[in-house]
């Protein structure tokens, strides 16, 4: 088709200018709500390509708008932020955040690599913009890593200051092999909240526990019980994790500390669900304080949250025959479900985002970032078993195959826009 060949001509032009871009983020990564100068440089560049650039929606947000006549709005998103983690790929553009003076800081999740194809993927529909009609809204997001970018650019007036899309599109990248896209309708990634608990005792002697309240003796109790949830009370066709990541209490082997403190993650892909299981959560532990002769009850901080992200059917069709047309059918792959989480939703569902006008349809898929020699390493019949025995996101040897992931992230979201701004 000439559009694909247009793009792929638009594609190799802006290629070095990206490439440039992404080893430059890589190099220089922050941490959630702190992407100052990452949002600078992605904010200059849409300038630059001709776009109307806001800067600081949601803190640290970074929106470009192009309006191109009488069409619907299509929003891209894309994330930017790091994680507290220290590089060890070996890569001659690693991180030079390596510690020392503050935190290691590595680009883990590719949300460099997410940046830089939507800043790329802006330049190709510039550059096409005689070739169709309509609104293209790019969204650099932050602190995507924490779920706290989605809502935070919405309660900043995201819709009301900008624009209110019709569609909403969104990538990530995965050790599938790169050069592949991969989608799943319905619910594709897990709800998640992380809580916070504190359980307090009364601290004392160690001698004496009879004179105190062990926190301790509690918070194990719960623990162990807290395992009954998935096992009893939800049911066995409901994918549900219960994890308690941190049980942490006291300063040495004969004092009895006054509290003990919790952070317990849950997940699963129904946000019903979901509330059931923290609902249960509560009242296991309140009840093991109770048991426990607890001198107050228990205390719950929500950490962290998001919702289920659940794909339009209809729009993952419409975009998985753009993806076919352009990549091939060979090309594609189904996604399984992930225990992973996301805050794009958010942008979304009207009710959890907090705007107004009903929810949004939105779609959200994967782009392969692995390079042929791992992947030849592998074996499975499905694209998404194998890619499980590689390096995943968050992994300090996370390293995206560059040209081929920046390649097939750009082109993937230029053609996902295509297929719904008018031609």
């Amino acid at each position: 088709m000439q559009i694909h060949e247009l793009i792929k001509g638009a594609l190799a032009r802006v290629y070095d200018d990206i490439d440039h871009l992404y080893q430059d983020l890589h190099r220089h990564p922050e941490l959630p709500f702190e992407e100052v100068e990452t949002g600078r440089k992605l904010a200059a560049r849409l300038d630059a390509i001709g776009y109307e650039v806001t800067t600081g929606l949601g803190k640290t947000g970074v929106v470009g708008l192009l309006q191109n006549g009488e069409g619907p709005c299509v929003m891209l998103r894309g994330d930017m932020d790091a994680l507290p983690i220290r590089e060890q790929t070996g890569l001659d553009y690693a991180s030079c955040r390596h510690g020392g003076e503050g935190p290691a800081v590595m680009h883990a999740c590719g949300h460099d690599l997410h940046a830089s194809c939507l800043t790329g993927a802006a330049a190709v529909l510039h550059a096409l913009r005689e070739h169709w009609r309509g609104t293209l809204m790019v969204v650099h997001q932050p602190a995507e890593e924490v779920f706290g970018g989605a809502r935070a650019m919405l309660r900043d007036g995201l819709y009301e200051r900008i624009a209110r899309p019709d569609v909403i599109l969104g990538q990530h990248n995965m050790p599938a092999l790169a050069g592949m896209v991969g989608h799943i309708a319905g619910r594709a990634m897990a709800a998640a909240t992380t809580l916070g608990v504190t359980i307090h005792g009364n601290g004392g002697h160690g001698s004496m526990p009879a004179q105190a309240v062990d926190p301790v003796v509690i918070a194990a109790h719960a623990v162990v019980r807290l395992q009954t949830i998935v096992s009893r009370e939800v049911e066995p066709s409901e994918q549900v994790v219960v994890t308690v990541g941190k049980l942490q209490a006291g300063t040495q082997g004969n004092i009895i500390p006054h509290s003990a403190e919790l952070e317990i993650n849950v997940r699963c892909f129904s946000d019903t669900l979901l509330q059931q299981v923290l609902d249960a959560i509560r009242r296991i532990i309140d009840a093991e304080c109770l048991a426990g002769r607890s001198p107050k009850p228990a205390e719950y901080r929500v950490l962290s949250e998001t919702i289920t992200l659940d794909n339009d059917a209809a729009t993952v069709e419409r975009l998985r025959r753009a993806h076919g047309d352009y990549f091939g059918e060979p090309q594609l792959f189904e996604m399984g479900r992930l225990g992973g989480s996301e805050d794009f939703p958010y942008f979304g569902n009207a009710a959890a985002g907090g705007f107004e006008g009903g929810d949004i349809p939105y779609a959200y898929w994967f782009i392969g970032a692995a390079t042929a020699e791992s992947w030849a390493g592998t074996r499975g019949e499905r694209v998404y078993d194998r890619m499980r025995q590689l390096p995943m996101p968050h992994s300090p040897y996370y390293a995206p195959d560059r040209q081929p992931s920046l390649e097939t992230g750009i082109a993937a979201l230029v053609t996902g826009a295509l297929a719904f701004l008018e031609r």
